[in-house]
């Protein structure tokens, strides 16, 4: 099976070392550029204790009639229409795979007749001359939005490694909801701040903080019948900020490198869909957030 990654930042370049460091036939497709030749980049990663290299071809979307494989895709959620509208006629029965942060993300694909959704465990950026340093923090779940149980099992054989591992999951949104409560503390407090994620085990003003976000999430969340405890919710963002102690956030990343951000499918898509619950801690904080990232690239 030809696997397809769309996007070409640390999360797919540490993905593609993965994968074909295990044989597999991948291709890194560029989701905001058209009509570029095909090129090949030697990507280093670094993972644990340990450094591995090897050579992917990097392509363009639009060098392509048909994508008939697996289809990953890796790009920030701001340009899902853009690139769902790009691959509508040529996936076919392909299986989509979003392995994106944030709330209702897959909106723009729920024609697509194949659709998974994946909550990523792991952490990724670009470090000492040029190399990808990668932490995993646990094997990432992929759940069905649309297809069948049968195509899940065959995609998380088929991308899992000791490297990069993923695993099967019944019912995938409170995952998605846990790790998107997990990303508007990240997400904001820690570009808010220009601190990694590790802050919130190491200072407990910071960890109040998260708590205030996290206990307005949660009402959101249970307003939506998912069923989270606060605990449950708590302990994951500890284990991911142990987990990822000295990592820069996504959001942080993007606004140091003056790039837009994702904050839109997190603090404010929590906001939207709290209606009538006051999340001002969220809010705020997002907006806060986007203002930065807004004043990083005038």
């Amino acid at each position: 099976m030809h696997i397809y990654l769309i996007g070409n930042g640390v999360i797919a370049k540490a993905l593609a070392v993965s994968l074909r460091l295990n044989n597999k036939n991948v291709t890194i497709l560029r989701g905001s550029v058209d009509e570029q030749p095909v090129t090949s980049e030697l990507i280093r990663l670094e993972a644990g204790n340990e450094l591995f290299q090897t050579e992917v071809n990097i392509s363009t979307i639009s060098n392509y009639d048909q994508l008939d494989g697996l289809i990953l895709l890796t790009t920030k959620t701001f340009g899902n229409n853009t690139i769902a509208g790009k691959l509508r006629d040529k996936v076919g029965s392909s299986p989509v795979v979003l392995l994106q942060n944030g709330l209702h993300i897959e909106s723009s694909f729920m024609d697509f007749p194949a659709l998974y959704r994946c909550a990523l465990f792991a952490t990724s950026q670009f470090g000492d001359e040029g190399k990808i340093r990668f932490k995993l923090v646990g094997p990432s779940p992929i759940g069905t939005i649309n297809g069948s149980h049968e195509t899940l099992q065959r995609i998380v054989a088929e991308i899992t490694t000791d490297i990069f591992p993923f695993r099967v999951e019944a019912d995938i949104q409170p995952i998605v909801w846990k790790k998107a409560i997990c990303n508007c503390v990240f997400n904001s407090i820690c570009p808010l701040l220009e601190i990694d994620n590790g802050v919130f085990h190491r200072n407990v003003v910071a960890l109040e903080m998260a708590k205030q976000v996290i206990t307005e999430c949660l009402a959101v969340a249970h307003q939506h019948n998912i069923n989270l405890t606060f605990d449950d919710v708590l302990n994951n963002l500890l284990a991911l900020s142990k987990m990822s102690d000295g990592q820069k956030i996504s959001t942080y990343q993007d606004i140091l490198n003056k790039r837009e951000t994702e904050i839109d499918t997190l603090n404010f898509a929590i906001a939207q869909a709290a209606g009538d619950l006051p999340v001002p801690a969220t809010a705020l904080l997002g907006k806060l957030a986007k203002l930065k990232s807004d004043l990083s690239r005038v």
